[in-house]
């Protein structure tokens, strides 16, 4: 039998990497990661290569099956120079050893916008609907754009194995959000681009596009913009049950705002304004259940005798999740004990 393999990657584009995919046919394909063979492609097509030094390396780094294509798997890779070393776009690999202690969860907000408009879902072709309000977690027809598309994406990566934890509709109307769970930063942010790419594969079918922006209708309007919010935790926030952890490990986030804040997402700074509860891009702050804050410290983590998690509210939504897993473990792991 022939297998479809679906080998994904992530482009040189700057400022933010875009997604990119090719399909190989395999034959009496096992289904396994470690079946899948190391391929190329054209980098000087993807703004990674020069057109006479154009070969890397997609080296597969997870596997997931195609809800959407018979006899098919999703390959997840990353990208490699000929020598088999890390390609300067493979941000991947700056997370280093073995990080499996670390949980994330990451909050994926997004906009579903129209390809004949170029406005979000529910907007009008002048003007703008009704002011914010009525749509966060919204039903019915006023309110709720594009659920059918979000549905269809929310069970393909079900389907797929994605461990989706729920969707909702967001603040926005055509704004929405995803959010993924996994043990370890490599599989978080495996799964967080796989959703995407899910997404964007099938919003295609229904002439709209997703608008990754974290602020795409305009910093000076009225409209809140769109984070990927990171919750994480690593083992001894989750058993220590001593306030103390997490005061020492929000101080220590304050001490390097910049390096985060760098790898948070291209234009962030239209979206960290201080109001549509974001701080400011040049403040830090942290606080229980303060949505205003950099960090948000959940009720639930001190009603469970201060176990649990905290949420790095800032990252925004075209952020890359390797990048933001690296920065918060190596921040964390910098705490003096």
């Amino acid at each position: 039998m022939k297998t479809k393999l679906e080998y994904i990657w992530l482009d040189g584009s700057k400022p933010t990497q875009g997604l990119r995919s090719k399909t190989r046919i395999a034959s009496n394909f096992s289904g396994k990661l470690e079946d899948c063979p190391v391929w190329s492609f054209d980098g000087s097509s993807t703004q990674q290569a020069i057109g006479g030094n154009s070969d890397l390396l997609l080296s597969p780094v997870a596997i997931y099956p195609d809800p959407d294509r018979k006899n098919a798997y999703l390959v997840m890779t990353e990208v490699l120079n000929p020598d088999g070393t890390p390609h300067p776009t493979n941000f991947r690999a700056t997370i280093k050893g073995n990080n499996d202690d670390f949980w994330f969860g990451f909050e994926q907000e997004y906009f579903l916008c129209d390809m004949s408009t170029n406005k979000p879902l529910g907007f009008p072709i002048d003007g703008y609907p009704a002011p914010q309000g009525p749509y966060y977690c919204c039903v019915g027809a006023k309110n709720a754009f594009g659920r059918e598309i979000v549905e269809e994406h929310f069970d393909m990566c079900l389907e797929a194995g994605l461990n989706v934890e729920g969707i909702n509709a967001e603040v926005a109307p055509g704004q929405w959000e995803y959010q993924i769970f996994a043990k370890g930063a490599k599989d978080a942010g495996d799964q967080i681009w796989m959703a995407r790419y899910l997404m964007e594969r099938t919003a295609e079918k229904y002439d709209v596009y997703v608008e990754w922006h974290p602020k795409p209708l305009g910093k000076d309007l009225d409209w809140n913009g769109s984070g990927m919010h990171a919750n994480f935790s690593n083992g001894e926030m989750r058993t220590s049950g001593d306030k103390k952890v997490f005061t020492a490990i929000c101080e220590e986030f304050g001490k390097h705002i910049k390096e985060h804040i760098d790898a948070y997402g291209a234009y962030n700074d239209q979206r960290l304004t201080g109001k549509h509860e974001t701080a400011s891009i040049t403040d830090f702050s942290y606080g229980i259940s303060d949505r205003s804050a950099s960090i948000r410290i959940p009720v639930g983590t001190i009603e469970d005798g201060w176990k649990g998690r905290l949420e790095d509210r800032r990252p925004s939504s075209n952020a890359d999740p390797y990048k933001v897993a690296a920065v918060i473990i190596k921040t964390v792991n910098s705490v003096k004990k």
